[in-house]
């Protein structure tokens, strides 16, 4: 294995990035085992587990904030970040210093130094395991009263699950993405989702359809555990509030619950439902009360869904078909009358159907198509044949998000409000941009 001296938060993030995003995986055994040879570090929390297709970083956003407004101590792992990639390790609502972040990437580092010698180098962790194993260091030293784990990708076969116990498994809305890893249906997509659910600790999943609710049952009857689901039918719409959303909750513990979302977002309601009704499968109503349910869920910001960055321009981080339909439902209640796009998408993303729905919505008068700063970026031409097909819609072609931006905003018209979407990485640029002053 080549080796060199890592001194700087800055040579060590550039490490990771140098490792590989999608690398043949190892073995869950392989994973485990490496775990274990750095101590067990999860066997020291109590961990909540989140999987799902669209929807798994805001519940345990929305899990982090009801949690810390009853008093807990809570730890957070998600992906992908947006800005800065300490933005993946979360305690007590801060990220992980970068003197932190340093130390636990050297205790892996080191380690691996060592296993190159005692094996000729035959096992180094992805990019994403070893920002797993980094958190799950850093975690266990600070001794939170809970840890919140996102997978990366899938569930059965995800790194975080390599944990040893769980004290509660949550399944996001199951969609079609990733299908070259998972699956071609939104059944097979839900088996693995449905490998985080384990013996002796309940699961609460969104209910997508009834196929994918077959698979979460049998899964937990197969283990011994409990499924609960939550759907549509279990929340109602209010009314928008000054850019928040009122709605109401049914709670089995406490009947119905009348909750504010500091977003535009109407989705969040979904993943804010989902995030309750963890809560209440966790807790059993022993310490958590429903004035901290409420606290919680007010407080509770993530960064990227619909997010407004500059007065009335708004990133969202939809990034699949399904990402880009509740999108568009925000989009078509937002009550304005001029609105415009910026759109980037990934190139293993089935974007052509995401580019028939945001053509076809008519809900935008401009559309600036952009390349992100990635090699895994859509290239520009295939999205400007693909807009080519709808001649109603008026689309231009930029070589940068800066640029499609500034196209925006130099054109907007009185009252036009402008929303990014179409991929995370998109809205990191974006959120990059502003945050050094380019508008």
């Amino acid at each position: 294995m080549y080796k060199r001296t890592v001194t700087t938060f800055e040579e060590a993030e550039s490490y990771i990035n140098e490792t590989p995003r999608f690398t043949a995986k190892h073995s869950m055994e392989d994973t485990r085992a490496f775990l274990h040879g750095l101590g067990d570090p999860d066997r020291k929390m109590k961990i909540i587990h989140v999987a799902g297709t669209n929807g798994k970083g805001s519940v345990c956003a929305y899990l982090r904030s009801i949690l810390e407004a009853a008093g807990y101590r809570v730890a957070m792992f998600t992906s992908p970040h947006l800005t800065d990639i300490r933005e993946r390790f979360v305690v007590d609502g801060e990220m992980i210093p970068r003197e932190d972040f340093l130390r636990v990437f050297l205790k892996i580092y080191e380690r691996l130094d060592r296993d190159a010698l005692e094996q000729d180098g035959t096992y180094h962790p992805s990019y994403f395991e070893y920002l797993f194993f980094m958190a799950m260091l850093y975690f266990a030293e600070k001794k939170p009263d809970y840890c919140i784990l996102e997978t990366g990708l899938g569930g059965r076969l995800d790194a975080t699950n390599a944990v040893s116990e769980k004290e509660l498994s949550v399944i996001t809305r199951i969609g079609l993405d990733h299908m070259e890893y998972l699956g071609d249906t939104p059944e097979k997509i839900a088996a693995e989702k449905a490998g985080i659910i384990c013996a002796g600790a309940p699961a609460v999943c969104w209910s997508t359809c009834d196929g994918t609710d077959a698979v979460f049952r049998g899964k937990a009857a197969e283990l011994g555990s409990t499924a609960y689901f939550v759907s549509k039918s279990d929340y109602s719409f209010s009314k928008f509030v000054n850019k928040t959303i009122d709605f109401s909750l049914y709670s089995g513990y406490y009947g119905y619950i009348s909750l504010t979302l500091h977003t535009i977002a109407v989705y969040q309601m979904e993943n804010a439902a989902l995030a309750v009704r963890a809560i209440e499968v966790l807790d059993g109503s022993r310490t958590i009360t429903a004035s901290q349910i409420r606290d919680g869920v007010a407080s509770c910001s993530w960064a990227g869904r619909m997010e407004e960055v500059l007065p009335e321009v708004y990133v969202d981080g939809a990034h699949n078909e399904d990402g880009i339909r509740a999108f568009l439902e925000t989009v078509s209640l937002d009550g304005q009358t001029s609105r415009s796009l910026l759109f980037g998408v990934m190139k293993d993303k089935e974007y052509g159907s995401m580019v028939e729905r945001l053509a076809g919505s008519g809900l935008f008068d401009r559309i600036a198509v952009t390349h992100m700063h990635t090699e895994r970026a859509a290239d520009l031409e295939t999205l400007e044949r693909l807009f080519a097909g709808y001649p109603d819609c008026r689309c231009v072609i930029c070589g940068s998000a800066e640029a499609a931006l500034r196209e925006l905003l130099a054109g907007r018209g009185p009252g036009e409000r402008i929303y990014v979407a179409g991929s995370l990485y998109l809205a990191g640029e974006i959120k990059e941009l502003v945050d050094h002053d380019k508008f």
